[in-house]
């Protein structure tokens, strides 16, 4: 009887995607993008579905590529679990940033120098 338990515990499905909300502790929302086509002009169309899965550890953290499993309903929604973490995201740190930063880093009107301006600055006056 044991043997038949481990079996139907193998054949759980397993899925990749991406984590795309922290939602609470331990919980995450994870996108699972697809591609099908469509049944009656054969474009390819873009879809996805949406799981909230349970993260034991905390470990994840937005923009990951994750491998969630199929287990028993943990909660009202949570049917998943992550497994473990594929890729982790770049640069995704959760920073406050001010409107001072942001303007200091992206160029406007009035803070870019246009060449002409640039050209006499950087030659000294005779």
């Amino acid at each position: 009887m044991s043997s038949s338990a481990s079996d139907s515990r193998n054949t759980r499905k397993t899925i990749l995607g991406f984590v795309t909300s922290r939602s609470g502790n331990k919980s995450v929302k994870v996108t699972i993008p697809y591609k099908i086509p469509h049944p009656l002009y054969h474009k390819v169309i873009n879809r996805k579905t949406v799981v909230h899965a349970h993260d034991e550890k905390n470990e994840t953290k937005v923009g990951d590529k994750v491998e969630i499993m199929e287990t028993r309903p943990i909660s009202r929604l949570k049917r998943w679990r992550v497994v473990s973490v594929v890729q982790s995201a770049v640069g995704a740190t959760a920073e406050a940033i001010t409107e001072a930063d942001v303007a200091a880093t992206v160029p406007t009107k009035t803070t870019r120098t246009t060449p002409v301006a640039a050209a006499a600055e950087s030659t000294p006056a005779s």
